[in-house]
């Protein structure tokens, strides 16, 4: 067994998750290639005195599914999941699919419907009453789109996800405070001039707990508070379907404009609801060892020197009031390879071209993380 992957598990289960003896563990798996860390899981659960659930899935059944699923399906999909999610205390979910793309073909309208009378319930019920973690293991799909071979991948990927995030979390202190006392936000740069409040809203840091790789510190802006302009520089995958050079226009918080490489398609997606043409989540990612896209949001949305305005729902967490049956982390990043920019809270620059300039922020610069 590769100790990296026993060091990964050890870390979802004790440090993410915190399981005690006794507690029920869900872990969730989509593909098969994460076989040696569900293993391992499961086996370092019985030593925690704990209880292992395992539930595998296949886009390539999901598909099958959803391409003639009906609302009525659905709910009897829901009802009998949340019997088994409702008893259990924490959540592992584990993605390894073979082709992420497998679901871009099927309708919009009927992932809307998955989403609204299956999976959005069931995720809800997860992330508000459950300790939770999700993750990505590292396979071949995920090498190819990060455009390397699957060993060089591997090192990156337990590179980022083992990395001490304790002492990242001690980092993040500071700028959750200066989040907190901030009103007013402008982000300048390439394309972007954008400018919002998050007064009195909650700043969260994510330092490990839920998300691996992590390395995050988020809240939302004032719902009505957004205007101006962004340019996304990093691409985007919705329901299977990438997204490239994405530029929103904002009118007291609503998306009033949106161009994309397939404009239409994408002004579908923030037709969704009404809650889709409203952010619902701001973002400094802060992750030392991620430095480029890779069409992955659980690692694009951490790129060290980027940040992410998402569109759609707001985390209980740091609530705005905007409730969407979407939020999409969509990315830019301000290092100079990719134009650079500037963020300042009340009027204080606080970050240009990727690197924090505030004495207080400086911990959390790559050379202080790593």
């Amino acid at each position: 067994m590769d100790i990296r992957i026993k060091q990964l598990a050890s870390n979802l289960l004790n440090y993410s998750c915190k399981i005690k003896e006794g507690e029920k563990v869900y872990i969730e798996v989509y593909g098969n290639s994460a076989t040696p860390l569900v293993k391992e899981l499961v086996n370092q659960t019985y030593a925690l005195k704990a209880m292992p659930f395992i539930v595998v899935r296949d886009d390539t059944l999901r598909r099958a599914i959803v391409m003639n699923c009906c609302k009525e399906q659905l709910e009897i999909m829901k009802e009998s999941e949340m019997k088994l999610v409702e008893q259990l205390d924490a959540f592992i979910s584990i993605k390894a699919q073979d082709n992420v793309s497998c679901l871009a073909d099927v309708p919009s309208e009927k992932m809307k419907e998955y989403s609204k009378y299956y999976r959005r319930s069931i995720v809800e019920e997860i992330t508000n009453n459950k300790k939770w973690v999700t993750l990505n293991y590292p396979n071949n799909s995920m090498a190819q789109l990060s455009n390397t071979s699957l060993e060089a991948f591997e090192d990156f990927y337990f590179n980022v996800c083992n990395l001490d995030y304790n002492k990242m979390s001690i980092a993040m202190d500071n700028l959750v405070k200066w989040m907190k006392k901030t009103d007013k936000v402008h982000v300048k740069g390439v394309g972007t001039d954008l400018t919002f409040s998050i007064k009195d809203i909650e700043a969260i840091k994510c330092a490990g707990k839920n998300n691996i790789p992590d390395g995050e510190v988020f809240t939302a802006p004032v719902k009505n508070s957004v205007n101006g302009y962004i340019t996304y520089n990093c691409p985007a995958i919705y329901q299977s379907v990438t997204y490239e050079n994405i530029r929103l226009e904002f009118k007291d918080g609503k998306i009033i404009k949106a161009e994309a490489n397939d404009t239409e398609r994408i002004n579908k997606v923030f037709d969704t609801d009404e809650g889709a043409r409203y952010i619902g989540e701001f973002a400094i990612g802060v992750n030392p060892y991620i430095t480029k896209p890779m069409k992955d949001i659980l690692f694009d949305e951490k790129i060290m020197g980027s940040f992410h305005f998402t569109p759609g729902n707001s985390y209980e967490d740091a609530p705005n009031g905007n409730k969407s049956n979407i939020h999409w982390d969509l990315v830019c990043i301000q290092t100079p390879e990719y134009g650079g920019g500037e963020i300042y809270f009340d009027d204080v620059l606080i970050r240009k071209d990727g690197l924090f300039v505030v004495d207080e922020l400086k911990c959390l610069n790559p050379e202080n993380l790593k």
